[in-house]
């Protein structure tokens, strides 16, 4: 196959929702000698970018955006061992990604992460049922530039201020921004907790990310 069409295959298959094809394409490539950031750039990104214009034009439905998110995740780990080898590749920012203590929805995070990743992010997930210090930890491991804590539950929203807390207490602050976002997060709660930002959905997690730490977002 030559490179054109596997990028358009590649693309296809995050529409489609179809992992273990976008994990074929993946290796494929790999095989080829296609640079692995070509391969994310010009194949797999240009598919779930267009996933998510069409989840925020209707177009799309949540399963749809789950199942694009469950391929791109197997693209990208079929792609990882080549991609941490390529000299090209430099990560637009390093981030700790989990959901709060008390908290165990992780859809939203889980689809957060696959576009932070997709668009050049190293992402340290670290799960749900977080507690906040876990996060504070976490960052402190691998020097992270962002922190993006969810919360579906109005009750479970006081996690995101206390990782504000802790890192201001471990002199963090400064170092780490936060971004928030779950159902009942509002501009609001942003302002008064002192977040850095938030979003309603995954492209816009992408989006505020890269303005925060002044990268292109693809």
């Amino acid at each position: 196959m030559d490179v054109d069409r596997l990028f358009d295959a590649m693309k296809r298959s995050i529409l489609d929702g179809e992992a273990d094809e976008a994990r074929r394409l993946a290796e494929e490539a790999v095989r080829q000698g296609v640079e692995p950031i070509q391969a994310i750039e010009r194949g797999f990104v240009p598919g779930i970018n267009e996933v998510g214009r069409a989840f925020g034009c209707q177009e799309m439905f949540l399963p749809d955006l789950v199942r694009a998110g469950e391929a791109m995740k197997a693209a990208m780990k079929a792609l990882q061992g080549s991609l941490g080898t390529t000299a090209a590749y430099r990560p637009a920012g390093t981030v700790v990604l989990g959901t709060v203590k008390g908290d165990i929805h992780e859809i939203g995070k889980n689809l957060v992460a696959t576009m932070l990743s997709a668009n050049g992010f190293k992402v340290h997930d670290i799960g749900v049922d977080a507690a906040p210090q876990a996060f504070i930890e976490k960052a402190r491991e691998v020097k992270a530039d962002l922190i993006g804590a969810s919360a579906l539950l109005t009750t479970t929203m006081q996690g995101q201020q206390e990782i504000i807390r802790l890192l201001d207490r471990a002199g963090m602050r400064r170092q780490v921004r936060v971004i928030i976002g779950g159902a009942p997060v509002t501009r609001d709660w942003v302002k008064e907790i002192g977040a850095d930002g938030y979003s309603e959905d995954a492209m816009g997690a992408v989006k505020v990310a890269s303005e925060l730490l002044g990268v292109p977002c693809a």
